[in-house]
């Protein structure tokens, strides 16, 4: 029975007493018991009237107050009116005690409250000379004031929610959560949320119906527990705030089985973190080899997990395919792999192993393992050195190298040897950080930086290298020695260099270099071409003599000397006179005077030379005579002389070798002619070529003991030029 139903009864009750205490016909107890209190009040108010009229002795202000409860002690009801031989008291009553006479006031004596006393009665008697000459009757109502606030039967109420519980489901019923209020106002309901997110699932029915419902599909992954405060007001026009009572409702989420099972380990492919998947597993086996104990696998033992963790149901394992020739066993409790027997070619398994809950056929998931069967490794990898140190600076761009601490301006490098390889190289190793992430290494064992250090640290981490085709691996220790960044960020930004940045540098100066050469190689080439084929020629002992004289002799084109100056040359060498020499039609300058006298002495030197070798007085008186002349003197044996070949004469050509002229053609463009004109220029400050050619075949004809002066090595005839 409601709060209400039973405020309703006591207060039927209380006016049926009230009239019979009165006396009242049986219309108006009729009119009680049929729940019309106000009626049987009207019916009461007359009769107090009338009994009020009968008499003058005494009477009262107001014989029917009202007043609020809640009221202080010593509240006036009303004034009592007497004439002076009068004296009024309080008719015992059932009533009586809520009343006192002070003066000429009727007042209370206690507090009223309107949930248990709806009005009160009270009799006052007048007397006079010890004789009642009348009575009257005071009726009181009680003022309802909103001094109650709502009640919920619980204040704090926890319910069991399962995540997979469908969406607009009741998850507190009405009777639950409803407040009841002494001051039978009427009570409005609000939801708001301690959990933020959990207005976003809960909410109630409207403000007159505190029944919550679920509006959106529950996460176990996401919450676990949520909590709401839940209002009732007992909003009145005199009150509009009114009164507030607060229950706290705590929602505990329970985990359903809502996911199959999970290979670990796995990567999730969505942001809710519902799907994770395997990558699935590789191993090795020896080939022609059987192992009894299960495979080592990677990245790990084969192994699922019940993502509904809470519930964790068992998982079973089994291999769906892949199996050939039944090489391989799969324990179904543990997923461990063993050998059935051995592999004898080298192949590789691809087996598709399911992973089913054990309660739940439709639980399931797959993924798979890849098994080499490869030639048996003697050797694994191991790094020559137990630890490495290296030096960065903070504030460096991503990718950055990491400096060797014993070196600092060679970049820090880690090396996993392995003696299966006679350099000790393996190019199947490959390099990792194991438990940190501000580093990475390369395949050839350099370490970066993989994001951006912020300040100054000590960073000591494990790296791991592995042969990609084994499986093996080695470990060692790095440690990084972050130091404070120097400068500003725009300095430092100019002084960062990544590995790309050094390539791309060092092939551009490698292609300036080789254009730098091929230039110096081709001025080179241009300056000094004739005198390193000279020199080259010199070194291989080849004869010059056709090369120089090809030099010294100049066709028409370009004339070394006139024709005019030329038999001034050869007429005027009895006389040991200097020709003269014009300057050349291209503007360089002839030969020096100096030339004849350096072809006499020449001359001398040889013919001195024969004498020595004859034994004969080399201050001997004899005239020293030139090797150009016209004139042909067979009678002096010792002598011997160059002519030119215009000069020969028809009838002595049996007793001359001829030397013929040998003109190289060279096909060189304007630039290279050019070339040979600079260089005869800067020869003739030196000598003409045709005196450098006769020079040097004086020279080398003096060093041959076999030979005479001034014959021809081969025939020993006389030379003609």
């Amino acid at each position: 029975m409601g709060e209400h139903a039973s405020v309703t009864i006591r207060r039927k009750k209380w006016w049926i007493t009230f009239a019979q205490r009165r006396g009242l016909p049986s219309a108006f107890r009729m009119a009680i018991s049929n729940q019309f209190p106000a009626a049987a009040l009207l019916l009461l108010l007359p009769l107090t009237q009338v009994h009020a009229q009968s008499t003058t002795e005494c009477s009262v202000g107001n014989e029917r107050p009202t007043i609020n409860e809640n009221n202080l002690w010593g509240a006036v009801v009303t004034t009592i009116t007497m004439k002076p031989d009068v004296t009024v008291t309080i008719k015992n009553s059932a009533d009586s005690r809520w009343f006192a006479i002070n003066g000429t006031e009727l007042i209370l004596t206690d507090s009223l409250d309107y949930e248990t006393e709806y009005a009160l009665v009270v009799t006052l008697l007048c007397w006079k000379g010890g004789i009642e000459v009348n009575s009257v009757t005071v009726v009181v109502q009680v003022g309802n004031l909103n001094d109650n606030s709502p009640v919920f039967k619980e204040t704090n109420i926890t319910v069991k929610v399962p995540e997979d519980t469908k969406v607009n489901m009741i998850i507190i019923p009405e009777d639950t959560v409803t407040a009841s209020d002494a001051d039978l106002d009427n009570v409005q309901y609000e939801l708001t949320a301690i959990t933020p997110e959990a207005l976003d699932y809960f909410n109630i029915h409207g403000i007159n119906n505190p029944s919550i419902y679920l509006r959106k599909t529950l996460d176990y992954d996401k919450y676990t527990f949520m909590q709401l405060i839940l209002y009732a007001r007992d909003r009145t026009p005199g009150n509009p705030d009114g009164n507030t009572a607060t229950a706290t409702i705590n929602i505990d989420i329970q985990q359903a089985d809502t996911k199959p099972p999970w290979f670990q380990p796995c990567t999730f492919i969505n942001a809710d973190k519902k799907v994770c998947i395997s990558s699935g597993y590789i191993g090795r086996v020896n080939i022609s080899e059987k192992t009894t104990e299960p495979l080592m696998l990677k990245p790990g033992p084969l192994f699922a997990i019940d993502p509904d963790y809470t519930l964790n149901e068992k998982i079973v394992y089994s291999i769906v395919s892949g199996n050939k020739d039944d090489v391989f066993l799969l324990n179904s409790d543990t997923g461990n792999i063993t050998m059935n027997k051995a592999a004898n070619t080298t192949d590789v398994f691809i087996l598709h192993v399911m992973a089913t809950q054990a309660n739940n056929a439709l639980r399931y998931s797959f993924t798979t393992v890849e098994i080499k069967v490869i030639t048996k490794s003697s050797h694994a990898p191991y790094f020559e050195n137990s630890r490495y140190t290296g030096t960065v600076s903070a504030g460096l761009d991503t990718l950055s190298l990491v400096m060797d601490s014993k070196a600092p301006s060679i970049p820090l490098k880690i090396f996993a040897a392995d003696d299966d390889f006679p350099n000790k190289l393996n190019p199947q190793i490959t390099y990792n950080i194991q438990n940190s992430s501000d580093f990475t290494v390369t395949r050839d064992g350099l370490v970066l930086t993989n994001t951006m250090l912020q300040s100054a640290a000590t960073i000591t981490m494990l790296a791991t290298a592995t042969d990609e085709e084994s499986l093996q691996e080695a470990n060692t220790v790095i440690t990084v020695e972050v130091t404070p960044s120097t400068g500003t960020k725009d300095e430092r930004a100019n002084l960062r260099y990544t590995a790309q940045d050094m390539a791309a540098v060092g092939a551009t100066l490698a292609a300036c270099l080789l254009i730098t050469l091929l230039g110096l190689g081709f001025l080179v080439r241009k300056q000094c071409r004739h005198t390193i084929e000279r020199l080259v020629g010199k070194k291989r002992g080849e004869d010059l003599v056709e090369d120089l004289s090809n030099q010294g002799y100049q066709d028409d084109k370009n004339p070394l000397w006139s024709t005019k100056d030329n038999a001034s040359l050869r007429s005027d060498t009895s006389e040991n006179s200097t020709p003269v020499m014009k300057q050349q039609s291209n503007g360089f300058l002839p030969p020096e005077p100096a030339v004849e006298s350096s072809i006499a002495t020449a001359s001398a030197t040889i013919k001195g030379g024969e004498e020595n070798k004859e034994g004969k007085d080399t201050d001997s008186d004899k005239e020293v005579k030139s090797i150009l002349t016209k004139d042909r003197k067979t009678a002096d044996d010792g002598y011997k002389a160059v002519w030119f070949k215009d000069e020969i004469d028809p009838d002595t050509k049996d007793d001359v070798v001829v030397i013929e002229d040998q003109v190289e053609e060279e096909v060189d463009s304007d630039e290279d002619k050019n070339e040979d004109d600079e260089e005869d220029e800067q020869g003739s400050q030196h000598g003409d070529p045709v005196v450098s050619f006769i020079l040097d075949r004086a020279q080398l004809q003096a060093m041959d003991g076999n030979l005479k002066p001034d014959q021809d090595a081969d025939t020993g005839d006389d030379i003609l030029l």
